[in-house]
């Protein structure tokens, strides 16, 4: 692949994985906080001029989350912002078959701010292809949720992937604090 923008190690953009209405719907953990935390990192990414990608999940037809559906359509608190990338998906990784990776070549985007719903799976996957690719990632904790799942809570989904598997194996987790200070910075 070839990139038409020299690749800059310290440009970032945030990734705003399925935060659809569905998603929201159905009450994921802690929501509210993730959701205001996801939002202030917009409004900060928006305010250096960090691009925001926002990432939108088709899970077929006759499901919450079909195409042109209100459940498809994302969260208003997180709404795109008129010229912002949103990348439209049929799988778990945001980077299968769209042009998340081109478009973030031609941009020198070699790090990853990303944040999202669900936890374990489009969130989890879409880190693990970003990582394959040599991307560098942020995880802000608590701004990726989940859901109870019948056999393991919503809350130890989100501590397993957040401390034990995403922290210093496939990203860099800190605070959203930290990670407002850097985008400020």
């Amino acid at each position: 692949m070839t990139s038409t923008t020299e690749r800059n190690p310290d440009k970032f953009a945030l990734l705003v994985v399925d935060v659809q209405n569905a998603a929201v719907e159905y009450k994921p953990y802690r929501g509210e906080t993730v959701l205001q935390n996801i939002a202030r990192l917009i409004d900060a990414c928006r305010n250096k001029n960090i691009e925001v990608i926002h990432v939108q999940h088709d899970d077929g037809p006759g499901t919450s989350c079909e195409k042109g559906t209100e459940g498809w359509e994302i969260h208003e608190s997180v709404a795109p912002a008129p010229g912002e990338k949103v990348v439209g998906k049929q799988f778990n990784s945001a980077f299968r078959q769209t042009d998340l990776e081109d478009h973030l070549e031609q941009r020198g985007i070699r790090k990853l701010i990303v944040v999202g719903i669900q936890t374990e799976y489009c969130v989890d996957t879409t880190i693990r292809v970003a990582f394959e690719k040599g991307f560098e990632i942020v995880v802000p904790e608590m701004t990726n949720t989940t859901y109870d799942n019948g056999v393991v809570t919503a809350e130890q989904i989100y501590e397993l992937y957040n401390h034990r598997i995403f922290a210093g194996r496939f990203a860099e987790l800190v605070s959203v604090e930290d990670t407002l200070i850097r985008i400020v910075g």
